[in-house]
Parts: structure tokens; C-alpha cells; sequence
């Protein structure tokens, strides 16, 4: 245990370190000068993300419920799981009552570890060490992971995933299910890693002993128990289970479920009629993460297509685009994807810099309230 603890540390905190800072004062760069920037000529009612920075649009909620509970906050704030606000209040609690701090140190921890856990899981997997280093750097840049760096639950719930993955890979069932668990209470779609954890317990299935077969249910059960603690902790303060999933029809949130092929078709019409930063910007996203899920199935096990495919699938079903990006990069394999396919040094360095440049280009919308991060 010393050992893996001192190799964590050693080689894959070493690598995420630097890509990890150098997001954090993209992000906080493109903070200050959008607020320098609607300072100087800015005209109209001033955004108020732009003021909340850090603690924006999901953030705020995270917050709140952090600081006051969820009986302080509208029965909305329930589709936000509670292991993260939860852990901030405690954390808080610590630091004198500062619990947005807390949760600003949870989320970008979490980050940090997020990483460095896609490193090692990334040389496991395919035994290459540069495309390791790859996947570190393309977890901090992403233009998604702005929300890493805010007061968002996403980062944990990656970490937590990609732990899931390395528990899976190596047959520790139990801290598997542990961690699936905790991925359950952390978001809506941490119940998704039953896929990949099915997939792995039914492979190399001869001469499993019924122990065995208890292990490997636990590693399968595990994200679905935490959501279903979460719903029925909701069912009996609430009346209502399925509340934190019912509050989310709403057209300015997810909206219903929707045939994602229509979805598409329609987002393409809305990129024609000229909305850029609406649906037809998802669209040229859904476009590059179908791609990576080519790259994925083609060169990683299929417990990582699985939990892809079914990923995106749950993302491009909403009748609301907004934070699809976000809801896609909780598909980590596509960073892996995007890792194996740019080994070449001049591609690298080329999709590193469109990277950041889309981190601070995302963060600057979001910021001024264009964008939903």
C-alpha cells in the first residue's frame, strides 16, 4: 500500500500537477479579464455570473446547499446529489464556516487527483507513457473542465469513475463497489458505471467461485445503491423518489428525453439557421465525441465503449442541450480516445493549444452568461 501510495505520488501527481495549475489560472485569467473587460465597455445590466464567478450557474446551488441544507434551498436543488455539498458542509464546518471555500478545495482537489488517476489508468491500460501525459494535460484543458474549477461536483465524480475503472481492471471488486457507490451519490449519471462493472464481472467467468460472484455483485450493485439511497432519502423527506429527476423536465433544464437521432437532426437546423452557441455548437461536439467513441472501441476493452456509448447516449437524449459537453466529458475514455490519436508531436501541440484556447474561450461565455458550463 506504501508503495502504490509513494508511485501515486511519484509519477502520476507529478505529471498532473502542472497541466492541472495551468488550468486554474486560465480559468481565473479569463475570470479577471471578463470582468475588466465589461468594466472598461461593458454596457447594460452587469451578468451575474460575472459577479459570482467561481460560485456560477451550477455552483451556486452546490453552495447553498453546502451552507443551508437542502431544506434551505427550492426542492430544484434536489437533482444535485448530495456527496459533494455534503462533504463541503463538513469540510466548512472546519474551516469556520467557510464553505463555499471548502467546496472550491473539494472540487479542485478532486480535479488534481482526477488526472492523476487518468494517467495511470491510461499507461495501464495501453502501456504508453506519453499518451499517459497526454490524457493529464487534455483532463485539465478540455474547455469543459472550467467546471473543474468552479464549484461543481464533476470533477469528484470523474475521479471517483476513473477509480472505478482501476478497481474493475485489476478484480478489486469490493473497492469497486465502494467507489461506485460514492460515484452514485455524487451525480445523476454515476449510476451509468453499472455498465462497464456488468461488463468486466462477466468477463473470465469460468471457474469464479460463488465468493467470487459475491465480490463482483457488489462491484455491479454499487453505483446503483447510491442512487437508490439518494431517491429514498428524497422519497421519505419529500414524498416524492424521483424528484430530483422530475425537477429537471423543465425546458430551461434537461427537458424531457428525446429520440437523440432527432435531436441531431434538429440541432443541425438550428447550426444552418445561424445559432452558434446553442444547439449547433453541440452538434460539432456530439460530432468529435462519436469520433473518439470510434477511437475507443477500436482500441481499448469494451467495458470502456459500454460506459461511452451509453454516456453520450443519455446526453444526446435531452430536450435541452445546455451542458452537453460537460455531461459528455463524465465519458473519460474519450480523453483516452484523444490521447491515443495524438501521438504525433505536431498534433499534439496543435489540439493542446485549441484546447486551452477553448478553456478560456468557454470560460469567458460562461462568465458573461452565454453559455451554460
Amino acid at each position: 500500500m506504501t508503495l502504490l501510495r509513494t508511485r501515486f505520488v511519484r509519477d502520476d501527481l507529478r505529471v498532473a500537477v502542472v497541466p492541472w495549475a495551468v488550468a486554474r489560472a486560465l480559468v481565473v485569467g479569463a475570470l479577471l479579464l471578463s470582468r475588466h473587460v465589461f468594466d472598461e465597455v461593458g454596457r447594460g445590466t452587469r451578468p451575474v455570473q460575472l459577479g459570482q464567478g467561481l460560485f456560477g450557474w451550477d455552483a451556486s446551488w452546490y453552495r447553498a446547499i453546502a451552507e443551508q441544507g437542502y431544506g434551505g434551498v427550492p426542492k430544484e436543488g434536489l437533482r444535485f446529489f448530495p456527496l459533494v455539498p455534503v462533504a463541503a458542509r463538513g469540510l466548512g464546518t472546519v474551516l469556520l464556516d467557510h464553505h463555499g471555500l471548502a467546496l472550491l478545495l473539494i472540487a479542485n482537489a478532486s480535479a488534481l487527483v482526477f488526472g492523476a488517476l487518468l494517467h495511470r489508468l491510461t499507461v495501464t491500460e495501453t502501456g504508453d507513457v506519453e499518451a499517459g501525459v497526454r490524457a493529464a494535460w487534455f483532463a485539465a484543458l478540455f474547455p469543459a473542465a472550467m467546471s473543474f474549477v468552479m464549484g461543481y461536483a464533476d470533477a469528484t465524480a470523474l475521479a471517483l469513475a476513473v477509480g472505478v475503472f482501476l478497481a474493475l481492471r485489476s478484480d478489486r471488486w469490493v473497492l469497486a463497489g465502494a467507489l461506485g457507490l460514492a460515484a452514485g451519490l455524487t451525480r445523476p449519471l454515476g449510476v451509468l458505471l453499472v455498465v462497464p462493472a456488468l461488463f468486466e464481472a462477466l468477463r473470465h467467468r469460468h471457474g469464479v467461485t460463488v465468493a467470487g460472484w459475491v465480490r463482483r455483485a457488489v462491484a455491479v450493485a454499487g453505483p446503483a445503491l447510491g442512487l437508490a439511497a439518494f431517491l429514498a432519502w428524497v422519497g421519505i423527506t419529500r414524498d416524492d423518489p424521483l424528484l430530483p429527476f422530475s425537477v429537471q423536465k423543465r425546458a430551461s433544464l434537461r427537458g424531457d428525453f428525446v429520440d437523440p437521432v432527432s435531436r441531431l437532426v434538429d440541432a443541425a437546423r438550428d447550426l444552418a439557421g445561424g445559432d452558434r452557441f446553442g444547439s449547433g455548437l453541440h452538434l460539432v461536439w456530439a460530432v468529435v465525441f462519436l469520433g473518439l467513441l470510434v477511437v475507443v472501441a477500436r482500441r481499448l476493452p469494451a467495458s470502456y465503449t459500454a460506459y461511452t456509448a451509453v454516456t453520450l447516449l443519455v446526453g444526446l437524449s435531452a430536450e435541452n442541450l445546455d451542458s452537453f459537453e460537460r455531461y459528455a466529458l463524465g465519458a473519460f475514455p474519450l480523453l483516452m480516445g484523444l490521447a491515443l490519436v495524438t501521438g504525433r508531436r505536431t498534433v499534439e501541440r496543435l489540439v493542446l493549444t485549441i484546447a486551452a484556447g477553448g478553456l478560456v474561450g468557454y470560460s469567458v461565455l460562461a462568465f458573461f452568461g452565454v453559455s451554460v458550463p
